[in-house]
């Protein structure tokens, strides 16, 4: 991993002059450690920001670095199907142990620790909030270079909960092409600046569908306005994803780590050339 610079808003590391700077971290537990935290986020939900986080940790997993997933959507947990996670956590008394994807990526979810998957979750805000603290400070994230949040949509408790708990070192925002998706990221983007956190782009998702017949590209929901979003606040298009059926596919079948599509490399290149410095 990259060698501290010097700039604690951007840095996941509990280290003395992060302490210094005044900015408040919950203390993982002394057997975890994780190297750089990135939230996936979106304005409103529907826009794929499940897919985007599993295919991130897919990728950055294929680069040889060990990922991991919270998941801190505890209403509406995807990860473990999208995964194919089966298992339940385990514990190491007095802590619990994520469970593992076929190919290594550690994965806590709410979904983890119900007796059936369909079990819903009727929880009020704060108790939702302070298990998504729990999934940091009580897991042990044995090595972690990468590890990828999944967040509820919206900018409500649990959002609040991460940036101010976790050490955050950037986001990426999930949008799609809709009018009102672009005013909605916009909320996204402005309280992420609110809490000083770093933007790391924006991927759009369902930007447009390709025909079978002629291949031509056809933009379901009308003109995108991301480009515009983007260069407004400063900020690059990680990628624009298009409908594709097969994602769906392999979503509800669990097989998220055989997916063979690019759609996402430059996004997962820009991710490890931000922290890491490799090109």
């Amino acid at each position: 991993m990259s060698e501290c610079n010097h700039d604690c808003e951007s840095c996941g590391a509990d280290c003395a002059e992060r302490a210094q700077a005044g900015i408040p971290v919950e203390q993982t537990n002394e057997l975890s450690r994780v190297g750089k935290v990135i939230a996936v986020m979106s304005g409103k939900g529907g826009v794929g920001k499940s897919v985007v986080t599993a295919l991130m940790s897919v990728l950055l997993s294929r680069k040889g670095y060990r990922t991991a997933v919270l998941d801190a959507d505890v209403t509406g947990p995807s990860i473990p199907r999208m995964l194919g996670v089966r298992d339940k956590a385990g514990y190491c008394e007095p802590y619990m142990l994520p469970a593992q994807s076929r190919t290594g990526i550690d994965v806590m979810s709410a979904n983890l620790l119900l007796g059936d998957d369909t079990d819903p979750v009727i929880w009020r805000g704060p108790m939702i909030a302070g298990v998504v603290k729990q999934f940091w400070t009580d897991v042990i994230w044995n090595d972690v270079d990468f590890m990828f949040v999944d967040m509820p949509p919206g900018t409500g408790d649990v959002p609040l909960t991460v940036f101010q708990s976790l050490p955050v070192d950037g986001i990426i925002v999930v949008t799609s092409p809709q009018e009102l998706v672009s005013m909605i990221v916009t909320k996204a983007v402005k309280m992420a600046q609110q809490m000083n956190i770093p933007i790391l782009g924006l991927v759009e998702n369902m930007s447009y569908a390709v025909c079978p017949d002629c291949g031509k590209k056809i933009k379901v929901f009308g003109e995108s306005h991301i480009d515009e979003i983007a260069q407004s606040f400063g900020l690059p298009v990680l990628a624009k994803l298009p409908f594709d059926p097969l994602i769906s596919a392999i979503s509800d079948e669990g097989l998220m780590e055989d997916f063979g599509s690019d759609y996402l490399d430059a996004a997962a290149q820009s991710i490890e050339e931000t922290f890491t410095g490799q090109a």
